[in-house]
């Protein structure tokens, strides 16, 4: 288009900004600049939701640039189409006449073609006695070559857009089945836990999911569902564990019977104390060596690098798997303050945060460390952070944090739960991990 030309419709058709808009930015193509006319028209169908346009619009722009004389649009080659309504009929799949004007009209509105009408409103070229057109009138492919690296760009992200979506929906079909099964054969083995409720948070879930989903959709759900599928899996795990726990006891104990049974060795004997009676001894400047050798004995150690202050070791524990950092500091961004620096960026300043904080609840060593051996320490810094989330909720966190280990132990309590709660209540824009 010749720079500063400005063109206003025929007839009774209105003349706006947007087109003036349009033309404007026809005159900006790059000296030079060519496109594959189909490759350009693919872009736009992918981008298709972001142009606003509908699909029978795409086929009437389809038609109209088949009357385009080369592959490549380019400045050099002219950049107007003149077919009569007749010809672009045809080429439209017999489209109808005014359903033809609707779309062309749809094309100009979106910024993807310009009219360039003539004085009484008909397509046609005008040709020098070389043959060559001088000039033309019809519709102008100008703002296709003018926006082609926009619409390539956009075509890019919905391709983009289309996969994470794909992604996303079989991780949540394959989340879905293991929930599903794992539940099942938890039932069918008679495994002990609370997997009516279970149950009932997988079908809540279910519900949730909506028929026509984006990937911003199903996100927070299927990072709800992977917190609920590593729960169970803890809990299987745990039942395992045990399971092979007993099984070695049983083996440990008839090798004793059958063992050396002349000799006069004598095992020392246990000995048991109460809570109260653990805390204390933890305390007491004059307890000596052997009442020393004694705890160590009745409870494990959570092998932590300064035994009461110091960070818990992350190959510790009981070998159970841990819920996902993140998820973890989005459910309970209290703890963040309390990490190095006031920032957590990984497990080690989050379990270094939790004895912090174990000490400013008034959770004694010794309940901690039971919990870092009944839970893991990545599990016990986790309960850590949801007792100080929910701190206006609970009167006394050691008690709370000894009574929680007791049910881990039996396979009476699930983290899980607890950390999904959080984490709906503090939302998406919780705090995160640098």
């Amino acid at each position: 288009m010749e720079s500063g030309y400005v063109t206003t419709p025929f007839g009774r058709r209105p003349m706006s900004l947007g087109m003036l808009a349009s033309q404007h930015l026809a005159e900006t193509i790059e000296p030079g600049m060519k496109r594959s006319k189909w490759k350009l028209f693919r872009a736009i169908c992918e981008a298709r939701p972001a142009l606003g346009v509908t699909d029978r619009a795409l086929t009437v722009l389809d038609a109209l640039l088949t009357f385009y004389p080369d592959d490549e649009i380019s400045e050099e080659k002219g950049l107007i189409v003149f077919p009569s309504n007749a010809q672009l009929s045809l080429r439209a799949r017999g489209m109808t006449p005014a359903t033809l004007r609707r779309h062309l009209a749809v094309l100009v509105e979106a910024g993807l073609i310009l009219r360039k009408d003539s004085p009484n409103g008909k397509r046609y070229a005008r040709r020098d006695r070389a043959g060559a057109i001088g000039d033309a009138f019809g519709f102008s492919v100008a703002p296709l070559l003018a926006r082609a690296v926009e619409i390539e760009s956009l075509a890019a992200q919905a391709v983009a857009d289309r996969e994470l979506l794909r992604v996303t929906r079989e991780r949540l079909t394959l989340c879905r089945r293991d929930i599903s099964k794992l539940i099942t054969a938890a039932l069918d083995e008679e495994i002990s836990g609370d997997w009516e409720g279970i149950s009932a948070m997988f079908r809540a879930l279910l519900a949730r999911i909506p028929r026509v989903a984006t990937a911003e959709d199903l996100a927070p759900l299927l990072d709800e569902m992977a917190m609920l599928r590593a729960e169970i899996v803890n809990m299987l795990e745990r039942r395992i564990k045990t399971q092979k726990i007993d099984a070695n006891e049983s083996q440990i104990e008839h090798h004793k019977q059958n063992s050396n049974p002349d000799s006069n060795y004598e095992l020392e004997p246990s000995f048991e104390t109460k809570q109260g009676e653990k805390a204390a001894a933890d305390n007491d400047p004059n307890a000596g060596p052997s009442d020393e050798r004694r705890l160590k004995q009745q409870r494990p150690s959570c092998r932590m690098s300064n035994r009461a202050e110091g960070a818990a070791d992350p190959g510790a524990g009981p070998g159970l798997k841990s819920f996902p950092l993140g998820l973890v500091l989005q459910a309970c961004p209290s703890i963040l303050d309390y990490g190095p620096g006031g920032n957590i960026g990984n497990w080690r300043d989050l379990m270094s945060a939790a004895v912090v904080v174990r000490s400013m609840l008034g959770v004694s060593p010794s309940a901690y460390e039971e919990a870092c051996s009944g839970m893991g320490p990545e599990n016990a810094a986790t309960v850590i952070a949801c007792i100080l989330e929910r701190g206006g909720h609970i009167n006394s966190p050691g008690g709370y944090l000894r009574d929680l280990t007791r049910r881990t132990e039996k396979g009476e309590f699930a983290i899980g739960p607890m950390l999904m709660a959080l984490a709906r209540a503090n939302g998406p824009t919780a705090r995160h991990a640098s």
